[in-house]
């Protein structure tokens, strides 16, 4: 019954380490911002933001593959829970990425493109 405890622990601590690294990259990299990644674009965005948005989904995926215990499922099981989600993800960038360029466009020149 120890050993197990003690397995736990590590685990906890591994979980915490990882998920802090990733978080501390992300914080550092919004605050130097760097001009090579943060003043050059790349799909419609910066390079930046590409790597805040890779970053998430690591991040998501991680917390799910430790606090949910999809790590023992199957990989239609764990893939019926993590699809639907980077799916959403990825779906919700776009349209923010989208519409975010399409109001920046409608203040910096006054012309409305679409027209409902």
């Amino acid at each position: 019954m120890a050993h197990a405890h003690e397995s736990n622990t590590k685990r906890i601590w591994t979980v915490f380490g990882i998920l802090s690294v990733v978080t501390t990259v992300e914080v550092a990299l919004g605050i130097l911002k760097p001009d090579a990644l943060h003043m050059t674009s790349f799909l419609g965005t910066s390079p930046l933001n590409w790597i805040f948005i890779i970053l998430t989904l690591v991040k998501a995926y991680y917390i799910m593959w430790a606090f949910m215990h999809l790590e023992g499922e199957k990989g239609s099981f764990r893939w019926s829970i993590v699809g639907p989600l980077v799916f959403l993800i990825l779906y919700l960038c776009f349209i923010l990425l989208v519409e975010g360029n399409y109001v920046y466009h409608v203040y910096k020149t006054g012309h409305l493109e679409w027209i409902f």
